[in-house]
């Protein structure tokens, strides 16, 4: 395995111990107690922010949700806008991710608003960062995955068309889903920026934690300076270590939440 994002979290968290990856079962069953499932969408890639996200969330033996763009690693690649101006991770780095038990899914080809362009463009741009995706991430499988639309812009005919490839699709829309199900293909969030977010989600789980169960899919970019509507590193920290304390809270990515349901 590549230990390189390991020794990267090491240096950036100040040099403390990683805890092992020790999911806890499945909850989904008869006598389940978690009624309130929360999942942190991270989006973009940002390299430093993904490695910190991946340490912060093995602390509390949690699996964190990342989106990558396939292309972004590129020199040549042109950003979509300056909140995409930090330094990004590539496939070496997504693979041990992976293998270290997060999940890595799909944030398009070239982060292009889909809703901005014609049906064929826009699906011509999925089929190529599914292509590379299956060729670049190990184990990837575009049955069992989850596209997370850029700029959670979606149109109806890429909704209507997109689960004869995916597992599922992440779009804007109320952040409280139902519970996973059977069947669920359209997943929808809430997002806040270009400045600090931590209020807002503080909002967001507060409206999740009264109703009497719900999932919270909220889309979050990177940690500290980076990307458009950061959290600071410690607030997600802090955060996690608040929210496993509640034991109605599933923290837990979107396509292990979809996992036992075929």
């Amino acid at each position: 395995m590549n230990n390189y994002s390991r020794r990267e979290a090491l240096k950036l968290m100040g040099g403390g111990a990683i805890a092992s990856m020790a999911f806890p079962p499945s909850l989904f069953g008869k006598d389940a107690e978690k009624k309130h499932y929360m999942t942190l969408s991270f989006d973009d890639g940002f390299k430093r922010s993904s490695v910190l996200t991946a340490g912060i969330y093995e602390k509390y033996n949690l699996s964190a949700c990342i989106n990558v763009i396939a292309t972004a690693h590129h020199p040549d690649f042109v950003l979509p806008n300056e909140y995409h101006n930090w330094p990004i991770g590539d496939f070496d780095l997504w693979n041990d991710l992976k293998a270290r038990g997060h999940e890595i899914m799909m944030h398009g080809y070239k982060h292009a608003n889909k809703n901005e362009l014609p049906f064929s463009e826009g699906k011509d741009l999925i089929l190529k960062c599914i292509d590379y995706f299956s060729k670049k991430l190990k184990g990837f499988e575009p049955k069992e995955s989850i596209f997370n639309f850029p700029f959670n812009a979606s149109t109806l005919e890429l909704e209507e068309w997109l689960p004869t490839q995916v597992r599922a699709f992440r779009t804007g829309g109320p952040p409280i889903n139902p519970l996973p199900h059977k069947g669920q293909t359209k997943l929808t969030c809430s997002a806040y920026g270009p400045d600090n977010c931590e209020k807002h989600l503080d909002g967001e789980i507060d409206k999740l934690l009264k109703q009497p169960s719900g999932w919270l899919v909220y889309n979050t970019h990177g940690l500290d300076d980076e990307g458009w509507g950061p959290m600071r590193s410690q607030y997600l920290d802090d955060l996690l270590k608040r929210l496993t304390a509640i034991n109605t809270v599933e923290i837990i990515p979107l396509g292990k939440a979809l996992s036992a349901f075929k």
